[in-house]
């Protein structure tokens, strides 16, 4: 029959394209998970670190007010605009971000004394220390006062030791 080794060559075009789809399919299943599917979840803007014990003696003047501080950092390519974020401590003492963008993949620190605003540094202009030495807890929240990231230490009030995001 003339029809007949067409027929032989199509169910063998199907047979081959089937195995062909079953092997890749078996392949990426069982190809483990690469390591970007691993990396640590970071957060676009983020509580990098925190000074909260001002080195040296605690003498409520401007400089060791000024040895407290607290890093926000951008992780992304693109500026933020901070304006109306909040940064907090446990007792609710409360910095307001007024007209602050922050540029990608940048930090800023932000002082708890008094000095002149910088793109890299600014200042709360309070005369007494925010961060408690023991324990305290900085909250950070974008301008409609949603929770962005927090950075903890000592046994604050929401239990022990911990940073969001599993960071110490």
């Amino acid at each position: 029959m003339q029809g007949e080794p067409v027929s032989k060559s199509i169910t063998a075009r199907r047979l081959t394209a089937a195995a062909l789809s079953a092997g890749a399919l078996t392949a990426v299943l069982a190809t483990p998970a690469s390591a970007a599917d691993h990396r640590e979840y970071r957060p676009k803007v983020e509580i990098s670190r925190v000074q909260y014990d001002s080195p040296g003696r605690d003498d409520y003047s401007n400089r060791s007010l000024n040895r407290e501080w607290v890093e926000i950092t951008n992780n992304t390519r693109r500026s933020v605009n901070l304006d109306g974020w909040t940064l907090t401590d446990e007792d609710g003492r409360t910095y307001t971000f007024d007209h602050y963008r922050l540029d990608g993949r940048s930090t800023v620190r932000v002082h708890t004394g008094q000095g002149r605003d910088s793109r890299h540094d600014l200042y709360q202009d309070r005369r007494h220390y925010v961060w408690d030495n023991r324990s305290d807890t900085a909250t950070l929240r974008n301008h409609r006062d949603r929770f962005v990231d927090d950075h903890s230490w000592g046994h604050h009030r929401h239990g022990g030791d911990h940073r969001h995001g599993g960071h110490r």
